[in-house]
């Protein structure tokens, strides 16, 4: 692993400072590299691929010669990289067992690296722990993330929910704790898995709007870090969310949050 967080390039005749955890891909384009971050910005330097390897660390892989990716940024490798932002990268077909190897060794890594910490070890822990969440008017979850033999997320388990989250997801509550939400809703689509992975193994904190099939609702989820390998959600029903103008600084401050949403996109 490097030493820092960050790295420090040469863009555009100044120095720039960049979180690793923000940067998605690298692609290498004659003797300059092009770096592409989360959040939609590209910055070109003079830097080789192994350079960039080096400083990076292990929470990139290289998928061909000239590609660096961040392994929270895979989602799946098929015949294309393909991303959870759902952008998708080429690579050379025929070494995909060697990269699907490498990522999972990776993965490997960082779930072995969870402690069992303070993590609550059964239900009425977890009830007690979130107890302040009980009354809330907002859905709110703790998901614990199930991943299969290729370390990959595959589904979660309700570890905790409040009674706002049964009424939103149209089960009891009694039936959703504890059970794994492919038990639930067969139908359940693994979009969802994109975002829910990176809180919980990457400590991400991100925002997700689309429509759940599962219980025919356009959705607003903030999911963010709680325990090792778990995340918390925090579950909106779009049409239900009220705008509320407070100041005269308010359309801009939703202007901002709106661009924030396109530049994502």
């Amino acid at each position: 692993m490097p030493e820092s967080n960050h790295i420090t390039i040469r863009s555009d005749n100044r120095d720039i400072v960049l979180n690793i955890s923000t940067v998605l891909y690298v692609l290498m384009k004659k003797n300059y590299a092009e770096i592409h971050t989360f959040s939609g910005k590209r910055y070109t330097t003079r830097m080789t691929l192994a350079e960039l390897e080096k400083d990076m660390g292990d929470s990139f892989l290289k998928v061909s010669r000239g590609c660096l990716v961040s392994v929270m940024a895979i989602h799946d490798i098929t015949n294309v990289i393909e991303l959870t932002n759902g952008e998708s990268l080429f690579y050379s077909v025929r070494n995909r067992n060697e990269v699907v190897s490498q990522l999972q060794e990776k993965r490997k890594l960082m779930i072995s690296r969870f402690s069992e910490g303070n993590i609550p070890a059964e239900e009425e822990a977890y009830h007690a722990h979130y107890r302040g969440f009980d009354d809330l008017p907002i859905a709110f979850a703790d998901i614990e993330m199930v991943f299969n033999d290729e370390r990959r997320a595959v589904d979660w388990i309700f570890c905790y929910g409040n009674q706002a989250l049964a009424l939103l997801e149209k089960v009891p509550l009694e039936k959703l704790v504890g059970r794994a939400f492919s038990s639930l809703f067969p139908n359940m689509d693994d979009k969802w898995l994109r975002a829910y992975e990176q809180a919980a193994l990457y400590g991400a904190t991100l925002e997700v709007i689309d429509y759940s099939p599962e219980i025919d609702t356009y959705l607003r989820i903030l999911c963010f870090p709680t325990f090792r390998g778990h995340c918390g959600c925090i579950l909106s029903d779009v049409s239900q969310i009220n705008y509320l103008r407070t100041s005269s600084d308010s359309p801009e401050a939703l202007m901002h949050y709106f661009g924030k949403l396109l530049e994502s996109n």
